[in-house]
């Protein structure tokens, strides 16, 4: 065990004591002893155990009075009950005072030990979750949301302010400028964090793929659908989803994601059961949703049902001072990844990262910087290693074989030289990326 597990042994019975200590430190927790309910309540007075094991018949205090006097005072300590003269009301009793469970004597080795372990697991499992709601906490106010500009503020303002709702939003803005992001705060911070956030890109589905996407499949449903599969709303449940360009569904999904919105409930594709879900809203777009209502290719009653509050997103043209915060995040974070130092920015190359357009927005001073320390001469980051208005391949290279040389370098770089994934993402096989490697004499970064 990683952690000694703690046991505290209450029995009058110095025979059972000490069989009980012998047995459970060779099975490798920390044991201790006391004779009487009174005792044992003085040891936890300046110590804590996970697990106490406590007769019933004992002089003075019984073990049901102590039991409840434990839970008066440690609501999440594990108590099991032992007594030798077990009946289905003092049993009863126990379980409704508190105890884990009750074990009858004389012990079963193999059946007491069961039943330990099956309390540890039920400790770790607390320790583990914990552990991961501190993480998620830890984490709530240090997502990649860069910036100290007004408009910045303003939309941070905004995110710390509806997360506290359950209401549907909208999230607005130009391709690249981090609605995902947006929505992953808006979770992050609201009570629903610690159940799920789930994302579906919809723009991305054709119609039938989005509907078993969606609310799921039962088997046979479809050619292919060899078992029942969960929809994303059913994943969400007690969580929020993310509808990512909700502007792509089609007339018959817009039907369907109205009625799911006012009833929480929606049945599988190929079922007849009706499946109930508790989740909020969070939508994306890059389009102008009241206008496509005007023209009459979204529907007025889903518009108003998700635009319950629009958080808009300020293109990086409209925050041009967050400029140098985001490239320095990005420098940490990439070279980070291709474990290198962080390298400076020429103080040319950041003015002209401040002067230019952006079109992509946030995702393409992403890609600049990212590329900018995977090609570049690995001691600074300058002017001529950013592809400011040009294509993301270098003007200066011409060749083919030097475009292409470049472009593996980029992808093996992204995957950490994970030689599969970068095969995946480059669409070739192991042995044709082996051999370009070989080619171009492409080597890790030192």
């Amino acid at each position: 065990m990683a952690k000694k597990v703690s046991l505290l042994i209450v029995d009058d019975e110095e025979s059972v004591r000490d069989s009980l200590l012998n047995w459970f430190i060779e099975d490798g927790y920390r044991v201790e002893c006391a004779e009487s309910a009174k005792k044992a309540l003085s040891i936890l007075e300046s110590d804590n155990f996970d697990i106490i094991l406590a007769d019933i018949k004992m002089p003075g205090m019984d073990g049901l009075e102590m039991l409840r006097r434990i839970k008066s005072l440690k609501q999440d300590s594990i108590v099991i009950i032992m007594t030798a003269f077990a009946t289905v009301d003092t049993a009863v009793q126990a379980l409704k005072d508190g105890a884990f469970d009750y074990v009858t004597k004389p012990f079963d080795p193999d059946d007491l030990s069961h039943l330990i372990r099956n309390a540890t697991k039920l400790i770790q499992l607390a320790e583990e979750n914990e552990t991961l709601k501190v993480k998620v906490i830890s984490l709530e106010n240090v997502e990649d949301l860069i910036g100290s500009s007004k408009p910045m503020l303003k939309v941070l303002k905004q995110v710390e302010h509806v997360a506290q709702s359950d209401s549907s939003v909208i999230i607005t803005g130009e391709s690249g400028t981090g609605k995902e992001l947006i929505a992953k705060a808006i979770h992050s911070n609201s009570p629903r964090k610690f159940f799920p956030l789930v994302s579906v890109h919809c723009g991305a589905l054709t119609e039938s793929l989005l509907e078993s996407e969606l609310f799921g499949h039962e088997k046979g449903a479809f050619t292919g659908a060899m078992y029942n599969r969960k929809g994303r709303f059913e994943m969400a449940d007690g969580g929020t989803i993310f509808l990512d360009e909700i502007a792509t569904i089609s007339a018959k999904m817009q039907v369907e994601l109205l009625r799911v919105l006012e009833s929480k409930s929606f049945i599988r594709v190929g079922g007849n059961k009706e499946i109930r879900s508790d989740f909020r809203v969070l939508c994306a777009t890059n389009r102008d949703l009241k206008s496509m209502v005007e023209k009459g290719t979204f529907r007025e009653d889903l518009y108003y049902r998700l635009n319950v509050v629009t958080l808009h997103i300020p293109s990086l043209r409209e925050r041009i001072e967050d400029i140098p915060a985001l490239v320095d995040y990005f420098v940490k974070k990439y070279c980070t990844s291709m474990n290198r130092p962080p390298i400076p920015v020429d103080q040319a190359a950041l003015r002209r990262l401040e002067e230019f357009d952006f079109p992509g927005n946030v995702r393409e001073l992403e890609n600049m910087i990212e590329r900018a320390i995977v090609i570049g001469n690995g001691k600074e980051i300058r002017l001529k290693d950013l592809p400011l208005g040009k294509t993301m391949i270098d003007s200066t290279v011409e060749s083919l074989d030097d475009n292409e040389k470049i472009h593996i370098l980029l992808i093996l770089t992204k995957y950490s030289w994970n030689i599969s994934r970068s095969a995946k993402a480059l669409k070739v096989d192991r042995v044709t990326l082996y051999k370009k490697i070989k080619k171009y004499g492409l080597k890790p970064a030192d």
